[in-house]
């Protein structure tokens, strides 16, 4: 499973045209979910990115996680992250999960995201997205639950 994870002011995702998913501040995430990907997978990165500590204290450090700042989720189920450019100019996605494989640990890692007190907010598995948001900082990151 990977994520990119966006430290973000604002973030949105639309569906023709149409808001799905919207988020005042907090973070985006890009979710990539792999045919080896496992439950015990969408529970490490859920614990890992509502814990990561990425949000600055008052001294400037960044000490405090999406929990401790109040911030909300904005995730996005994003197959491209499997995507193998090694050869070729096209990339290969054989390393991404089927969608009915990916959407069900997709769900999964939304829901252990809420039990964890966030507000997460979610674009539409499978459909084409727009996504928009200020990233802060810029702070971006990407976890592996592999690595």
């Amino acid at each position: 499973m990977k994520v990119v994870v966006q430290r973000s002011k604002q973030a949105k995702v639309t569906v023709d045209g149409a808001a799905v998913g919207e988020i005042e501040f907090g973070l985006v995430l890009l979710v990539g979910i792999t045919h080896e990907d496992t439950e015990a997978d969408v529970r490490w990165m859920a614990d890992k990115t509502a814990g990561l500590r990425i949000f600055e204290d008052e001294a400037g450090k960044m000490n405090h996680s999406v929990v401790d700042v109040g911030g909300q989720i904005l995730s996005v189920s994003q197959f491209t992250l499997y995507g193998d450019c090694r050869k070729g100019k096209r990339p290969n996605f054989m390393a991404a999960a089927r969608p009915e494989q990916a959407e069900p640990l997709y769900e999964q890692f939304n829901e252990a995201l809420r039990a964890q007190g966030l507000t997460v907010q979610t674009g539409v598995f499978g459909a084409m997205m727009d996504v928009s948001l200020t990233n802060w900082g810029p702070v971006t990151l990407i976890l592996d639950s592999k690595q």
